[in-house]
């Protein structure tokens, strides 16, 4: 009787999932923290083969130590050719501060000194290998394994703005469907530079994360998502003196 009752417990399984009874995909799975030289700690999660941060980089010094120039003047940001940090509207709020982190300007993440050992700001081509995993795995919103509708899985479930919130699949059009992937992106904006000045903006509606690698001179790569979409944009050249969030990838 025993051996009959686990025979049709395997066989309803097997059923559930065939026919899609089980919740869809989620994250790979947890795989635990890692702490930046000022001491704060950050949660990590495993998708693929990729380790990554869920919470953006907020460290005020390099990992030799070393402080990061802190920019709060818009003239003198906008002027910026070598590193500096900020928070958004220059906040002294502990709490958005770890939630946002900090914002970045590429000549901070070309130091190669950001990280702490054995993490790094991922590559270009090391945010294309987390896309196309995300893709080929069903994380689209819809499903498919084809075309890039992932920006749902990788946002937050809090703190986006309801902007429209009819756009089938975007990220706004209902926040409980979100993060199936675990990255947990949240919409920490930008600062950007015109000329001579620079200003804050897009908080909660946009997320913009830089990558590693240089476009030219004056410009490099990022990642984007916008509240009101469904991908998960590449910016091929925003300039370096950008203010922009920082994620981590295990080595």
């Amino acid at each position: 009787m025993k051996k009959l009752s686990l025979f049709f417990a395997v066989v309803c399984c097997a059923l559930l999932v065939i026919i899609g009874g089980f919740e869809p995909l989620s994250a790979d799975n947890d795989t635990g923290t890692v702490t930046d030289i000022d001491g704060n700690v950050y949660k990590t999660v495993k998708i693929g083969n990729q380790v990554w941060t869920v919470e953006n980089l907020r460290t005020t010094k390099y990992n030799d130590g070393t402080s990061i120039p802190l920019v709060t003047d818009g003239a003198a940001w906008a002027a910026l050719k070598a590193p500096g940090y900020c928070y958004y509207n220059n906040t002294t709020n502990a709490d958005s501060i770890k939630k946002y982190g900090a914002l970045y300007n590429w000549y901070v993440v070309n130091t190669k000194k950001l990280a702490p050992k054995g993490w790094h700001v991922p590559t270009e081509a090391e945010w294309d290998t987390l896309q196309n995993y995300l893709i080929a795995n069903g994380y689209n919103w819809d499903g498919t394994t084809t075309d890039n509708k992932i920006a749902k899985s990788m946002a937050a479930k809090t703190d986006w703005e309801i902007i429209r919130s009819t756009t089938p699949g975007g990220i706004d059009n209902d926040l409980s469907k979100n993060n199936r992937s675990g990255f947990s992106a949240l919409p920490g904006g930008l600062r950007a530079s015109f000329g001579s000045v620079s200003s804050f903006g897009n908080i909660g509606r946009h997320g913009w994360w830089w990558s590693a690698t240089e476009t030219d001179a004056s410009r490099a790569y990022s990642r984007l998502l916008d509240g009101l979409g469904t991908l998960f944009r590449d910016s091929r050249g925003n300039p370096k003196s950008s203010g922009f969030s920082v994620r981590l990838l295990k080595d």
